[in-house]
């Protein structure tokens, strides 16, 4: 079931969330939200990304929106926590948002730090979560295949969980994974499997151990249920640093997964200072529940985008839906 433009457009909502710490080079999060006869859904794909590049995020807010959801398997998701780019003195502030989460990620990689900085960041997390604790990092595609060699050989001595996109391309993870299997440390796949026009390639190439999965990126819930169905490759549900609404998409999906091994990433509405609900899908005792999110009219209004950015997303889904009929 499709909607029209203008029924998207009658509800649409657009507002503009602080973050704790810089993500991805923003300070906000900008999402337009929108309500369908299953309840509201979001669109948020980056800014940087091109209209064709958000179709697919289009296609999901539709889904989730006006279809129903899968059945569900559970009722709750275990998460893990999410640690930005932050100095070593800020990590205990920032896990202590993610409350009873046994596992975290851990950003690396960033351009304007180094090896050094992500070695302290990854020290100070392991001596928090102590030694049972789960880590794993993720490097957004940044390092080169000799670069991640190298830095895997050191971080692994914090016993990581497994190592996120740490090249950009399909042929640098299947090398990556190649060069590192010696250390027995998993390869997971993210940007590689959202922004390739084939989302198989990477299982088809033996480029990764483990599939990040987000819907929205994906087309919606049914779309990343099918790729994980024909991959056969364990997944990571996870989100774009999604509204709770977007998360909430994310988290049908967690619940819709046969078998669901690892926490997912789905906590990130603690990297959030403002959420258009008084009632955030945050971790409790290191799980999020299934739940759909309605918002708060005050906070739709007290988060609302200004009028500039409004009317940017407008155009934006004006324009990705324009495709969505080609």
């Amino acid at each position: 079931m499709k909607p029209s433009l203008h029924e998207l457009l009658d509800s649409a909502r657009v507002v503009a969330l602080p973050v704790v710490a810089r993500f991805r080079g923003i300070d906000s999060r900008e999402a337009l939200l929108v309500e369908g006869p299953q309840g509201w859904t979001e669109f948020s794909p980056f800014v940087e990304y091109d209209d064709a590049e958000s179709l697919d995020w289009l296609r999901a807010t539709i889904d989730f929106g006006w279809s129903e959801a899968p059945h569900a398997l559970r009722t709750s998701i275990p998460v893990n926590a999410t640690i930005p780019a932050v100095g070593p003195d800020e990590v205990a502030a920032v896990l202590a948002r993610f409350p009873g989460c046994r596992t975290a990620k851990v950003k690396v990689a960033s351009p304007d730090q180094t090896l050094a900085d992500d070695i302290a960041r990854v020290s100070k997390v392991r001596e928090l979560l102590g030694a049972e604790g789960r880590i794993r990092i993720d490097a957004n595609g940044l390092w080169t295949v000799d670069e991640a060699e190298k830095a895997i050989h050191a971080l692994n001595v914090f016993d990581l969980e497994y190592v996120e996109q740490p090249c950009a391309s399909v042929a640098e993870l299947a090398d990556i994974r190649e060069r590192t299997a010696y250390l027995g440390v998993p390869i997971a796949a993210d940007e590689s499997v959202r922004k390739t026009g084939d989302p198989l390639a990477v299982a088809r190439a033996g480029a990764a151990d483990i599939l990040v999965i987000k819907a929205q990126p994906l087309g919606g819930i049914r779309a990343a249920l099918s790729i994980i169905g024909q991959t056969g490759l364990p997944v990571v549900v996870s989100s774009a640093l999604d509204t709770s609404i977007g998360i909430s998409m994310g988290a049908h999906l967690a619940a819709a997964v046969p078998g669901l091994y690892f926490d997912c990433g789905l906590a990130t509405a603690s990297l959030l200072l403002g959420d258009v609900t008084s009632d955030p899908l945050l971790p409790v005792d290191g799980e999020i529940a299934v739940r759909r999110i309605t918002p708060d009219p005050a906070l739709l209004d007290k988060y609302a985008a200004t009028p500039e950015r409004r009317d940017w997303w407008i155009a934006r889904l004006e324009r990705t839906y324009a495709l969505l009929e080609d």
